[in-house]
């Protein structure tokens, strides 16, 4: 046994079934050693951004950690932009990166870097194994960080990999998941504030909260006492639609999202930091709170939620949870689908009605898709994600990860043109996984949002100069041809009824799809 095959043999031990790679020379030995780990499932990426963003995905999905493989310092640069992603998400995600031989690294050779100073930023854990002997400890203790709803990066030199154990240990475990932490005292004084609040109290639901449970027990609160629920404008997973609790998304609006939160004086934060702008604007306030606003934290980011609220819940006097006895579900509400040329408010219409039951929509619409999440609350159930660190590019790779994760649940992809350019090779592992993803490209062949925020700071006419650089037109990006170059059928609709008709014969394939949406 070599290190290789210890450090698999341990992530094989500790339940990590996955692993989503794009190797080089230094990982040779992992990649051979993958032939004797049936337990682990090896996923080519072309670049290092979606093989990343596939392990968001998967873990979003499942709560538990899939492994990368990445190639030295450069590799691991690929695919720090949906790292940044998963790390704000608090998505488990175990990171081998391959670096030299250890008596390589002096001399300096073209690919050497500082892999633990590239890696630390966008990591809550790192370290480099010394040897071959270390590495199954090394590896579980990785894996126990991931757990915690963390990014764990562990760096294997090529001499640990390659030279063989002179005593093979059996494989070391990780620690389980820490369960969640009831804090009475905290759960008591939110019940307090928010009965004493009223209508002008509001619950913020952030991190890995916004599930079917925690937003339950949020629902039954807010019936108790007239408070109002949210979730986080960027909240990583949302269960919603018919039969679930409906809470509200928080506007990406600055204007908006303050005024909606100038309406209270309390607000229980649960796996949310205080709100806050997502940039910074010459003329608003970066907090969006009312300045004096009563925030108390129930819960960090990273635990569920279920419990805490429910200590919340059995902390309101016996008469106000009488009014809660259960929290109302939304109804299943389908609309037609609307007709017509394509305008982002009937995508929104023709969502609310095309979402399968237990859907995954992973959602990356930017401006196009800002009536979305109101649109489709009375849809079938499904989950919903939000690309929760802001770094583009981000949807492609992570519907392909929840796939993987849940084969037999149909994944929609919501992309906006601008970013589904960031990493389009992520349709090569759709096709080559036969994974059920459909693509759907909004294609209004601009950056909208970047026009947008030139209002925002200030900027009241857009040059000639300026435009070229929020564009994507001369020449126009063949989205069709692009997929089909990668395996995935694809096809072009500019009217509602195309649309509908290609969205079907999407769902009715084996495999992958892609629609470019012309708006």
């Amino acid at each position: 046994m070599n290190g290789a095959d210890s450090l698999l043999a341990t992530l094989e031990h500790n339940g990590v079934t996955t692993c989503f790679a794009n190797p080089g020379t230094s990982e040779m030995h992992f990649v051979a050693a993958l032939d004797g780990t049936p337990g682990v499932r090896g996923i080519l990426g072309l670049f290092e951004g979606a093989v990343t963003g596939a392990a968001d995905g998967y873990a979003r999905m499942t709560d538990e950690p899939a492994a990368t493989l990445l190639h030295l310092g450069p590799g691991m640069a690929n695919g720090l932009s949906n790292l940044h992603n998963a790390l704000r998400a608090h998505s488990p995600v175990v990171n081998v990166i391959g670096d030299h031989a250890s008596y390589h690294r002096a001399l300096d050779a073209p690919l050497t870097s500082d892999i633990e100073g590239t890696a630390r930023p966008f990591s809550h854990w790192v370290r480099t194994s010394i040897d071959e002997q270390a590495l199954s400890h090394d590896v579980a203790d990785a894996v126990t960080v991931a757990r915690r709803g963390q990014v764990a990066s562990l760096i294997l030199p090529a001499d640990a990999a390659w030279n063989d154990l002179s005593a093979p240990p059996a494989p070391s475990t990780a620690q389980p998941a820490p369960l969640p932490v009831v804090d009475a005292p905290v759960a008591e004084a939110a019940a307090r504030a928010l009965l004493d609040a009223g209508s002008r109290g509001a619950i913020l639901m952030g991190g890995r909260t916004p599930r079917a449970d925690a937003l339950a027990a949020a629902g039954r609160i807010a019936q108790a006492t007239g408070a109002s629920v949210f979730t986080g404008t960027f909240a990583p997973r949302v269960t919603r639609g018919a039969g679930r609790f409906a809470a509200q998304k928080l506007p990406y609006s600055v204007d908006e999202a303050q005024q909606v939160l100038a309406q209270f004086d309390t607000i229980v934060l649960v796996g949310a930091k205080p709100p806050v702008a997502f940039f910074a604007y010459p003329t608003k306030r970066s907090r969006l709170e009312a300045p004096g606003t009563h925030l108390i934290e129930l819960t960090p980011e990273t635990t569920r939620a279920d419990l805490p609220l429910q200590a919340v819940l059995d902390s309101l006097p016996q008469a106000a949870r009488a009014k809660a006895a259960e929290a109302k579900p939304v109804d299943l509400e389908l609309p037609q689908r609307p007709t017509g040329p394509i305008t982002p408010e009937k995508l929104g219409v023709f969502l609310a009605e095309a979402i399968p039951e237990n859907a995954i929509v992973v959602d990356e619409s930017i401006t196009t898709g800002r009536t979305f999440p109101e649109a489709t609350q009375n849809a079938r159930p499904h989950d919903w994600f939000n690309p929760t660190g802001g770094s583009i590019g981000w949807a492609l790779p992570v519907a392909t990860g929840a796939s993987i994760a849940c084969p037999d649940r149909t994944v929609i992809a919501l992309e906006s043109d601008g970013s589904g350019l960031y990493m389009p090779q992520t349709l090569w592992t759709q096709a080559r996984e036969g994974v059920r993803v459909v693509s759907l490209i909004l294609a209004n062949r601009k950056y909208q949002i970047l026009r947008n925020e030139m209002t925002n700071v200030g900027v009241e006419v857009v040059g000639e100069t300026a435009a070229t650089l929020l564009d994507l037109d001369r020449p126009v990006v063949d989205w069709v041809s692009v997929s089909r170059g990668f395996g995935v059928p694809a096809e072009s609709v500019e009217t509602m009824e195309d649309l509908a008709a290609a969205y079907d014969r999407a769902l009715a394939a084996d495999g992958p799809a892609l629609i470019e949406v012309v708006l």
